[in-house]
């Protein structure tokens, strides 16, 4: 994936109030999951923004409350490629995936955002957009290619995923379907539904014709 350098401040403030007050000033109020495992009770010092969550079994986990600009996010959001997220504040660096996004309902403006914190050791699931290449046999003979899902969920460590998923339908035959349990990519383990439909080649109108005609 690329890489998307992304500034950010510590927020210390938090509650429905002070996310209003940000959120005019063109600013997300956003949380940063997946950071450290502690045991609880915690006895080591939590930097601006950190709070400990209670996960299971005396365990907690560090999450970040941060502050990103509009601006600063516009070409992460909209935009169909996915990114690996830089995120710089309180002085350092830490990487991130984009996990969820809550838009206003009427305005479309983003309200929330949530981040996960990724490492080279700890698989991650990303939704990954397909991209077919080739000619399908199915649309030679007078089909149409129809892609079903145009992501799809993979689990992988965040260095080995890839921008696209790409997809050859060269052999995909005429009336056939592709589904996720035919597909394999190497490093990556696809978690979506084994007989979901990724793509198809339907029957057209000509088709049928020209299948009824050979038939006589």
């Amino acid at each position: 994936m690329q890489v998307f350098k992304l500034a950010a401040e510590p927020r210390t403030d938090l509650g429905k109030k002070a996310a209003k007050t940000l959120r005019s000033e063109g600013k997300i109020p956003v949380v940063l999951n997946g950071g450290t495992i502690v045991d609880l009770p915690y006895n080591g010092t939590l930097n601006a923004g950190e709070k400990l969550v209670e996960i299971e079994n005396g365990k907690g986990m560090i999450t970040t409350d941060l502050t990103v600009t509009n601006e600063g996010v516009r070409k992460l959001v909209y935009t169909p490629d996915i990114f690996a997220v830089e995120l710089d504040y309180n002085g350092t660096k830490k990487m991130a995936v984009l996990k969820e996004i809550q838009f206003h309902p009427v305005k479309d403006t983003i309200l929330h955002m949530d981040f996960l914190e990724v490492n080279d050791t700890k698989p991650v699931v990303v939704e990954v957009p397909v991209k077919l290449e080739g000619h399908a046999e199915g649309v030679k003979a007078g089909g149409k290619l129809s892609l079903a899902m145009k992501k799809l969920k993979v689990r992988a460590i965040y260095t080995q995923i890839p921008e696209r998923l790409v997809i050859n339908v060269d052999n995909l035959g005429l009336g056939k379907t592709l589904q996720v349990g035919e597909l394999s990519f190497e490093g990556l383990e696809l978690v979506n539904a084994k007989n979901a439909v990724v793509c198809a080649v339907q029957l057209t109108r000509a088709a049928r014709g020209a299948q009824a005609n050979a038939g006589k």
